[in-house]
């Protein structure tokens, strides 16, 4: 991703988020030195994205989302997967993320990928307070 992207990218996050990151944010990401943006693209077309960071002992997943046209066709399971790439290159051992009790579809994903919940985070979602499901893919080298 780059800031030449953000534009697309903030289409596709206006509507698979009721609470929308800020475009500042998404700019702030690319310039931070552990931060990895990855899209998506079919025809030159933004389809989806994945921003991590590369940490010492971890990938942390930190937003993913698949633009609404182009859900279901494996887009975020292959951005994903890009992501637990990154870690094995690097030998670090696990991928950790948090994800919003109520949204099942994306547990669903991510426990298809072999994460499991590791705990809860109360009130986790500073805009509603909804609690955030902690899951981890422990890696094996």
């Amino acid at each position: 991703m780059t800031r030449a992207d953000v534009q697309e990218v903030m289409a596709i996050e206006r509507h698979a988020y009721t609470y929308p990151w800020s475009e500042r944010f998404f700019l702030q990401e690319l310039t931070a030195h552990c931060a990895r943006a990855l899209i998506a693209q079919i025809n030159d077309r933004i389809t989806g994205y994945i921003l991590f960071w590369t940490l010492p002992d971890a990938v942390d997943i930190h937003n993913i989302a698949v633009h609404q046209n182009f859900r279901r066709r494996g887009i975020g399971r292959e951005l994903l997967c890009k992501a637990v790439e990154t870690a094995q290159k690097r030998n670090l051992p696990r991928v950790t993320l948090e994800v919003r009790k109520s949204n099942l579809g994306a547990q669903k994903l991510y426990e298809s990928q072999g994460f499991v919940w590791t705990g809860i985070r109360r009130g986790y979602y500073s805009d509603d307070g909804e609690d955030a499901i902690m899951m981890t893919l422990e890696l094996k080298f």
